[in-house]
Order: C-alpha cells, then sequence, then structure tokens
C-alpha cells in the first residue's frame, strides 16, 4: 500500500497565528512570550543563511534580555560614579520601571530624543509603571515629560495612583505650587480628581508648615464641590493653627459649623489650643463651653494639654485661669499638671505659688518628680532664700532621691551668694565623691568668691585640686577670667588675680587677650598695651586676637602707623584681623586722610569676613553712586541707612571722597557734604577737615593720571632730557 502523498505546502497558504504580549499563565500553560505561536509545520522557503541574517536583522527588543546589574557594573568599572550605583530602592522595582529609570540614567536626567527612542522599544507603559518611576524620582522636569509622553499612548489614561506619585514628586522636588495644579490637570484629562488627591496635596502641605497653601487648597476643594469629612476639617485647622493663622482657622470652623458637622473630642482640643498659643482667652472658652455642652468636659489630659501650651508660651496667667477651670469642672489634676504648672510657675519667678502647689501635692501623696524639686531650688536661690532650698534638698534626699549636678550646681551658688563658700566647697567634694562629674559651672561660683574674699591661696589650692582631677585648668582659668571680666565692678579683681597666676606658671595668650580687651574697654589704653609686651617677656607669642585688640589700642592713642604694623603682622601669619580691628583701624585711617588705604581694607574685610559691617557694605554703595556727579543718589543711600540705623561715620566721608574723585566732581561732594552738614550729621569742623582731604585726595588723582598718561605714551625719556637742559641753563647763568 502506497503511504499517502505529502500535500505541496507551497501551493498552500499559510496561515500563522500570532499572540503579542504575554499571556497569562496558568497551572497548565507557562508564560508564553510575544512572537510567531503556531501549531503548524512549516517549510521555510528561503536558504538558513539567509533566515538567520534576516533574523538578526529584525531581531526586536527583549526586556528579558536587559540586565541593569551586569550594564552598571560595566560602567562602574569604566567611570565610577555615584549616578552609576543601583539605589536600594530602585531595586524593589518591576523590570520595566528599572529600564524606565536606567534610560534617565544613561541620559543624565535630561529628557529628549535618546529618552524618546529608548522607551520607544517598549511595547507600552502602564500606568503601575508610570507611578511607580515617579515614586523614586527626583527630577520634577523629567517626571513632567515622562508623565506627559505616557499619557500620549493610544488608549492609555492616568489612573488615580499615577496623579498621587506625580503629585509626591512634584512636592519632593520643592515644586508644591505645580502639585496643587493637578486636580485642574486631572480634570482637564477627564478624571475628576477625587477628596483623596486633595487630602493628599493638604497632608504634604501641614507637614511642610505651609499653612496657607493648606488654605489655598482648601478653598480649591470647595469650588470643585467637594465637603470635608471631619477627619479631614481637623487637618486644615490643624494646620493653620499649627503655623499662626489662627484668623483662617476659625474661618474654616465657621464652614464646618454650616456644613453640619458635629465636633469630635480631637476638634475641639485643636480649636483651644491654638487659641491658647494665640492667648485669646475669651474664644478660647467660649469654644471650651461649647465642648462642655455638647460632648463633654475635658479631661485631665485635654486640660494639661491646655496648661501645657500656655506654659510654652509664656502666658502664666492664662495657664492659672485654666487651671481654675480644671478645677471648677471637677478635674483631679495629675502629676504631669501640677509638674507642667510648677515648673512653669519657677520659670517666670512665681517660686512661691510654685512651691504652694508643691506642697497641694505632698497633701495629696501625689509623687514629685525630681525635676520639679530642681526648678524649686533653682528659684529659691535666685530669690536669695538659699535657707529654703536646702529645706527642699533634705526633703528631697528624704523621699529616696539622690541631687543630681543641676541641684548641686544650683545650691553651690546659692551658698556663695550668702558667703558660704566653705560649705559650697563640701558641697564640691561630695559631688566629686558621688563620681557626677563637676564642670565649670559647679566650680565658677566658688572661684568667684574667693577672688572676692580675697582667699587667694585657697583660690590657688583650688586650681591644683582641678588638675588632680584631671580637669582642664588652662580652659578653666580662661572662662573664669572672661566671667570676671564681663562683670565691671570685678575687671580690677581680674587684674590682681592674675598677677598673682602668672608667676605660678598660670598665664596663657588667651587670658592675656581677655585682659587686654578688658582694660581697652576700661579705658586703660596704656596697661592693654604694656601686657602685649609682657606676653613675649613670658615667653607667649602675640596672635592675630592680641594684635587685633592692639590695633584698637594704637588707633586710640592716635599711632595709626604702629597699628598697620600690626594689620601687616596679622596678615604675615595668614589670619585675618576681627571686624573691630577693622573698624577701628579704617576709622584713624581716614582720619589722617589715607582715603585709598580705607577703600583698600574695606575691600579686604568685606572679602575675608562672611558677614561683614554693614557700613562697608554701604561704603561701596556709596562710592558707586557717585557716577554722574548725582548728589541725590548719594543722598538717598544715606537716608536709607538712617532707616537702618547704621551710623554715618568717618568711613562713609571716605567713600564719598573717593567716588566724586574718580567718578564725579568735587562740587557734587560738596553739596553732599552741606546737605550732611544742615542735617546735623557733620559738624561744621568735619566739614572743614573733609573738604581738605578732598582737593588733596582730588589732585593726588590728578598727578596719578597725569604720571599714567606720560607712562603711557613714552615721554619720560623726553621729560628727563628736558629737565638736564633746563638745570644746565640755570648753572650757566649762576
Amino acid at each position: 500500500m502506497k503511504s499517502p502523498k505529502p500535500p505541496n505546502l507551497s501551493e498552500k497558504s499559510l496561515k500563522p497565528s500570532f499572540f503579542y504580549g504575554h499571556r497569562k499563565p496558568s497551572h497548565n500553560r507557562p508564560v508564553v512570550y510575544g512572537g510567531l505561536f503556531s501549531n503548524r509545520q512549516t517549510l521555510s522557503r528561503d536558504s538558513p543563511q539567509s533566515q538567520s541574517n534576516a533574523v538578526a536583522d529584525r531581531t526586536p527588543f527583549d526586556l528579558r534580555k536587559w540586565d541593569p546589574e551586569t550594564r552598571l557594573s560595566s560602567e562602574r568599572t569604566s567611570s565610577p560614579s555615584p549616578s552609576a550605583a543601583i539605589s536600594a530602592a530602585s531595586e524593589r522595582l518591576s523590570p520595566i520601571a528599572r529600564f524606565v529609570l536606567d534610560a534617565f540614567r544613561k541620559n543624565r536626567n535630561h529628557w529628549g530624543p535618546s529618552v524618546v527612542s529608548e522607551l520607544s522599544k517598549l511595547r507600552r507603559v502602564t500606568p503601575s509603571i508610570v507611578a511607580e518611576v515617579l515614586k523614586i524620582g527626583n527630577d520634577a522636569a523629567v517626571a513632567a515629560k515622562f508623565f506627559h509622553w505616557a499619557g500620549k499612548q493610544k488608549g492609555y489614561k492616568h489612573d488615580f495612583a499615577a496623579y498621587n506619585a506625580f503629585a509626591y514628586c512634584l512636592n519632593r522636588t520643592g515644586n508644591f505650587r505645580a502639585a496643587d495644579q493637578l486636580p485642574e490637570l486631572m480634570d482637564s484629562h477627564g478624571r475628576p480628581p477625587s477628596e483623596k488627591q486633595f487630602e493628599i496635596l493638604i497632608r504634604m502641605h501641614s507637614d511642610n508648615k505651609r499653612g496657607l497653601r493648606v488654605y489655598y487648597v482648601y478653598e480649591k476643594m470647595k469650588k470643585f464641590g467637594f465637603k470635608p469629612r471631619v477627619f479631614l476639617y481637623n487637618r486644615i485647622m490643624d494646620a493653620l493653627m499649627k503655623n499662626g493663622y489662627f484668623d483662617l482657622a476659625l474661618a474654616v470652623y465657621e464652614d464646618f459649623k454650616e456644613d453640619g458637622l458635629v465636633e469630635e473630642s480631637t476638634t475641639f482640643m485643636i480649636l483651644v489650643k491654638g487659641l491658647c498659643k494665640a492667648g485669646r482667652m475669651e474664644e478660647m472658652l467660649e469654644i471650651l463651653q461649647r465642648m462642655r455642652d455638647n460632648l463633654c468636659k475635658p479631661d485631665v489630659f485635654a486640660y494639661t494639654a491646655m496648661i501645657k501650651t500656655l506654659v510654652s508660651e509664656g502666658k502664666m496667667d492664662a495657664s492659672l485661669r485654666v487651671w481654675d477651670e480644671m478645677i471648677r469642672d471637677g478635674v483631679k489634676p495629675d502629676v504631669m499638671a501640677y509638674g507642667t504648672l510648677v515648673m512653669g510657675l519657677c520659670k517666670d519667678g512665681r517660686v512661691e505659688k510654685g512651691y504652694g502647689l508643691f506642697m497641694e501635692m505632698k497633701e495629696k501623696q501625689i509623687l514629685i518628680d525630681r525635676d520639679i524639686y530642681r526648678v524649686l531650688i533653682e528659684g529659691f536661690v535666685a530669690d536669695g532664700k538659699v535657707r529654703s532650698a536646702c529645706d527642699l534638698w533634705k526633703d528631697l534626699v528624704d523621699s529616696g532621691y539622690i541631687a543630681d549636678l543641676g541641684i548641686y550646681n544650683a545650691v553651690i551658688k546659692g551658698l556663695c551668694t550668702v558667703n558660704q563658700v566653705d560649705k559650697a566647697y563640701k558641697l564640691f567634694q561630695i559631688a566629686v565623691e558621688e563620681e557626677l562629674e563637676p564642670d565649670f559651672e559647679t566650680l565658677s561660683p566658688i572661684m568667684v568668691a574667693y577672688v572676692v574674699m580675697k582667699r587667694l591661696g585657697d583660690f590657688s589650692n583650688l586650681l591644683e585640686r582641678i588638675r588632680e582631677l584631671g580637669y582642664p585648668v588652662a580652659d578653666y582659668i580662661s572662662q573664669f577670667f572672661r566671667l570676671l571680666c564681663d562683670d565691671e565692678e570685678k575687671r580690677t579683681m581680674a587684674l590682681d588675680v592674675f598677677d598673682v597666676l602668672k608667676t605660678k606658671g598660670h598665664g596663657s595668650v588667651s587670658v592675656y587677650n581677655i585682659l587686654m580687651e578688658a582694660l581697652y574697654k576700661m579705658g586703660n589704653i596704656q596697661k592693654s598695651l604694656s601686657l602685649l609686651s609682657e606676653m613675649r617677656d613670658f615667653g607667649f607669642e602675640p596672635d592675630s586676637s592680641s594684635y587685633s585688640i592692639a590695633i584698637s589700642c594704637f588707633v586710640e592713642k592716635g599711632e595709626v602707623l604702629e597699628a598697620c604694623s600690626c594689620h601687616e603682622k596679622i596678615i604675615e601669619m595668614s589670619c585675618v584681623p576681627s571686624i573691630a580691628a577693622y573698624l577701628s583701624l579704617t576709622k584713624g585711617l581716614s582720619q589722617i586722610g589715607e582715603i585709598d588705604a580705607v577703600m583698600i581694607l574695606v575691600r579686604e574685610c568685606l572679602g575675608n569676613v562672611e558677614s561683614g559691617p554693614m557700613e562697608f557694605k554701604y561704603a561701596l554703595r556709596v562710592c558707586h553712586e557717585c557716577k554722574g556727579s548725582n548728589a541725590e543718589k548719594v543722598m538717598r543711600v544715606l537716608d536709607e541707612m538712617n532707616k537702618e540705623g547704621i551710623s554715618i561715620n568717618e568711613v562713609i566721608f571716605s567713600a564719598i571722597i573717593s567716588g566724586m574723585c574718580k567718578h564725579g566732581t568735587i562740587k557734587a561732594a560738596r553739596e553732599v557734604f552741606a546737605e550732611l552738614k544742615r542735617r546735623k550729621v557733620m559738624t561744621e569742623a568735619e566739614m572743614v577737615v573733609y573738604d581738605e582731604m578732598l582737593i588733596e585726595q582730588t589732585k593726588k588723582k590728578t598727578a596719578d593720571l597725569v604720571l599714567s598718561g606720560i607712562k603711557f605714551f613714552g615721554l619720560e625719556s623726553k621729560l628727563r632730557a628736558k629737565g638736564c637742559r633746563l638745570l644746565d641753563n640755570e648753572s650757566l647763568e649762576d
């Protein structure tokens, strides 16, 4: 029997079936990727070689063959950079989202044809992919372009997740105003926003403390016809209250009531705490009464929150009023309420009132925190009631507490103020034995008391004890002298103590600088400068602070050249003079007519110091406004200085002279000086002096211009020859 003849495939039309995209997998069928799918046997009409070449030429992009790990690892080896690293967040994304981010990264986050070409390899980008990409994107411009590109796909519509991710991306990159326009964008795309989109915007603004933007979104929400829920109303009012927009918050509350919503306890507490913060007690009590009528009486936690808000704002009378309301409502205060009010009263100086509440706590057998003891002890010491502070300390110990370093510091300070320095020293020894690690705040009252009582021997023994304990003696001595010199009455004592300490090797450059500055403020210029030379005699090398103080001293004495030499030494040390030194030196140079040197120092100071003096900044501006010889422009700058409270001093006068000599005329400068004299900013004597400086500076600039012209045209040799002939003629006539 003959086998049947196979059909002629070339004569029949081939009808292969195609399947595009990924088929949904099942238990019996694996995933099938896009391409030719057929169960028929087909014969190729082309040769195998040509068929393989054609397939190679038309190979579509296969996402399975794209491996970001391999690509990025090769790029890291060639050019390692932070942008080449995959973040931990991006590794959790889907492959397509990672491919999109990789396309952005390869093009350095610049949208262009190359990015579009990369994205065109994908058959489709779904809204979930758009949301994934935007959630991790940090470039608003690229995110907006990608969002727009995805929206132009055929049959594509953004879903709410994509819009929300776009809003988060814009807010994260600081483009929150653009994020506020998303509801209009959604409406134009035929997908009206829901309440959730507005809630997201409100939450973003409230988290970033943008109260006015919260109200702006709320107004927009009403335009779209939405009425917020109670939860969202609470969030809006809370954001407005916390950022100080109390009237707007009350306006929102009025809308809340007009919408027929019922207040929750959270609603009342937001309003009450906000009004407490604003100090609007009458309105707060009205809201409190409404809370009693509609809901229930506030509990102890609500009252404690109100008292805490008022105490933090320093409104102690209002906090006592709220306390009375709490007692009237029959609410029993707990330890937190007592502690909050007691600490607030003690910090406000009402220690007796706080102590009365403390005794109430003891009568009610409420557990008293150690912080309450501490603030009461500090308050009694500040009032000079050291005996009461010591009694409280005894009560603290009897209650089973151990005093902390703050309590030790307060009692030691109190004992020193009543000349009980020996008891204070014993307390210091006890603190050391209890391993509390006393600091300078503990020791400074004892050190000052020894100096005031002229017990310098005990003072020296205390320094040795500090050295034995391993504390930084040099730092403590510097802080001690600064503490003494800040008090005008004790500056003389500081000098007496230093005379004793420097013979025992306790001197230092920082101490010398502190004493030099104190003597300068006292007006003892010669003594301050003597310390500069004495510093070298004891083997200490002056630093930039020493020379800066010396500059002020030399200028005060009228020795401007010596001050300039100190400035040069500071520059040689690669340091910068202090602002006070710059101000003194420019003042001294202005008084001797060195106008150019003054302006050089002004520019040097502004170039070296981060926040230079405002008069220096205005000096440069005055110099610039002198262009065109317009005296009115200069006077406008000087008027602005008056409004800002900046004095018009010698530096400004020098800037007027410098600017008018370079860019203006003598007449315009004299007009400015005359106006300043009329306003009694400049005296008549100063006007005469600075007018002479103006003429001298003009002559100097004119001479400089002539010499520059001679050098430019090469006339120096001719002038020399002419000068020699004139000398020869004069000798012949003689």
